[in-house]
Order: C-alpha cells, then sequence, then structure tokens
C-alpha cells in the first residue's frame, strides 16, 4: 500500500474457499463460544447466590470466570460472524480493540491463576494464618490490582502495536494477533512493541516460577499429611491447576516468543486455539464441575428455579 496510514480496515485469515466448511467452522465457533460462557456464567452464578462460596479461593474463581468469557467474547463472535458472513476485514479501531481487551484478558489470566495458586498455598501450607493473610480486603486488593495493572499493560501492547505502519493489511490469524500484526508492521517502530512483548514474556515467566516454587512447597506439605484420602483430596485440587497453566503458558510462548513464519500454518492456528480458547472452556470444568460444593450450589440453584 502507497500510503500506509491510510489502512481503514484488515484482512483476517480465511479457514476456507468452500462454503460448506465456512458453515461448519462457523457451528463449531458457536459451539465453542456457547459451551464456554454457559460454563463460566454457571460458576458466577452458583457462587454469587451461594453465601457458602463466599471465601477467598471462591471469590478469585468467580473473576477468572469473568475473564475466561471476556477472552472468548473479543475473539470467537468476529471469527463466527466472518466465517457465516462469507468475509474476512475487521475494521481498524475493531482491530485495536482486539489487541488492547484481549491483552488485558490474557494477562489477567495469568495474574489470576498465580494469586489463585498462592492462595492453595497459604490454605495448605499456612493454614492457621490463612484467615488472616486471606482475608476480604486483601483479596479485594489482589484482583483490583490484577485488572489495573493488566488493563495498563494492555494499553502498552495496543499503542506499541498500533504506533507502526503497516505495509500489508492480511493478518494470518482468525483475530489481530499481536505476533502476526508486528510480522507486517514497517520496521520503523517495531521495536517498541518487541520490547514490550519481552518485558511481558519476563513477568509470565516470573508467574511461572512463582506457581512452580509454590506448588513444590504445596506438594512437599501434602506429602506429610497422614490420610491417604487426605493428600488424594489435596492433589485433586492443586495438579489440575498446574497442568492448565502449563498447557496455556507453553502455547503461549510458542506463539509470542518463536520467530513468526512468513505464511501460516495449521500448527501457528492450533497453538492459538489453545492458548486462546481451550483454557477459558476447560477452566469451568477443572475448577468447578468436579468440586462438589459447586455441585450442590448448582443443585440448589436450579431447585429453586424449577420451584419458581
Amino acid at each position: 500500500m502507497d500510503n500506509q496510514t491510510s489502512v481503514s480496515e484488515f484482512l483476517l485469515l480465511e479457514f476456507s474457499k468452500v462454503r460448506e466448511l465456512q458453515i461448519i467452522h462457523f457451528i463449531l465457533f458457536l459451539i465453542l463460544y456457547l459451551a464456554t460462557v454457559t460454563g463460566n456464567l454457571l460458576i458466577i452464578a452458583a457462587i454469587a447466590f451461594d453465601h457458602h462460596l463466599h471465601t477467598p479461593m471462591y471469590f478469585f474463581l468467580m473473576n477468572l470466570a469473568m475473564q475466561d468469557i471476556g477472552t472468548v467474547s473479543v475473539t470467537i463472535p468476529k471469527a463466527a460472524i466472518n466465517s457465516l458472513m462469507n468475509i474476512r476485514y475487521i475494521s481498524y479501531s475493531g482491530c485495536i480493540a482486539q489487541v488492547l481487551f484481549f491483552m488485558f484478558f490474557l494477562g489477567s489470566d495469568i495474574a489470576l491463576l498465580t494469586v489463585m495458586a498462592y492462595d492453595r498455598y497459604v490454605a495448605i501450607c499456612n493454614p492457621l494464618q490463612y484467615t488472616m493473610v486471606m482475608n476480604k480486603g486483601a483479596c479485594t486488593q489482589m484482583v483490583g490490582s490484577v485488572w489495573i495493572a493488566c488493563l495498563l499493560n494492555a494499553a502498552l501492547h495496543s499503542g506499541g502495536t498500533f504506533a507502526n505502519t503497516f505495509c500489508s493489511y492480511v493478518v494470518e490469524q482468525f483475530f489481530c494477533e499481536t505476533p502476526q500484526l508486528l510480522k507486517i508492521a514497517c520496521a520503523d517502530l517495531q521495536h517498541i512493541e518487541i520490547g514490550f512483548v519481552v518485558l511481558s514474556t519476563i513477568i509470565g515467566f516470573g508467574c511461572f516460577i512463582f506457581i512452580v516454587v509454590s506448588y513444590t512447597q504445596i506438594f512437599t506439605a501434602v506429602m506429610k499429611i497422614p490420610s491417604i484420602q487426605g493428600r488424594k483430596k489435596a492433589f485433586s485440587t492443586c495438579l489440575p491447576h498446574l497442568i492448565v497453566f502449563s498447557m496455556f503458558f507453553v502455547s503461549l510462548c510458542f506463539a509470542y516468543l518463536r520467530p513468526t513464519p512468513s505464511t501460516a500454518s495449521d500448527l501457528d492456528l492450533l497453538f492459538t486455539i489453545i492458548y486462546s480458547i481451550l483454557p477459558s472452556l476447560l477452566n469451568p470444568i477443572i475448577y468447578s464441575m468436579r468440586n462438589k460444593d459447586i455441585k450442590v450450589s448448582l443443585s440448589r440453584l436450579f431447585t429453586s428455579e424449577i420451584i419458581i
């Protein structure tokens, strides 16, 4: 393009030129979106309406559910509509909004998972101090700090990305992903956003190390529990958290740290789906649906609705 500042829209990845496959893509995206939103809304409702679940662990879980709804709402609806309408474009302002809110929710996901690891560490390793350390004020401050810090980080990322001019308007991904935008950016200001990505990566690795160290302490404490049933229960609440975070973190590093290939590949799409969609879909199942308290709360919620 001759005048790079005149870009008014971008073209996103086209899954297929075959109309039948486009409809299939739309249906799959719709199913993923509805399943994710429904599962997380159920968790929010269960925690909000059951005062027995007004504890730090479930408070963090409710915020994680809200974050998960936000993550998929930024990317999936636009991709689904594009497949249904047989279009590829997204407006320039829409692309900015996607980068801003996706980076906001993405950062919040990592931060909230880190806070939840700390919550489990205090609960298992220092149970006598749990009430004092994880009081209502402290939990509110933690979550508030997560949202504010991640919003500022997202604003830096979106500002650094769109400070560039673009030598192409074709984004080889189903949403406006920062590495793909940097690939088509002219080289004048590209180093600014690369610096932000490196900084965020360092912070992300810090969260990862914190979680690993926390769970090392947790597992050490769990192994000292004399009851086999008690150890099994503690492991069942800790291992899924660590597994999901590891899957999320590895796929995120693959997408953001490796050199971006010149052409899109199925592997790129797979890893993008893993870190941008699957955690939000699996979190309600792993963190909540296997939880007895959540199941009881949901049964009470549905029973009251039926009676009404």
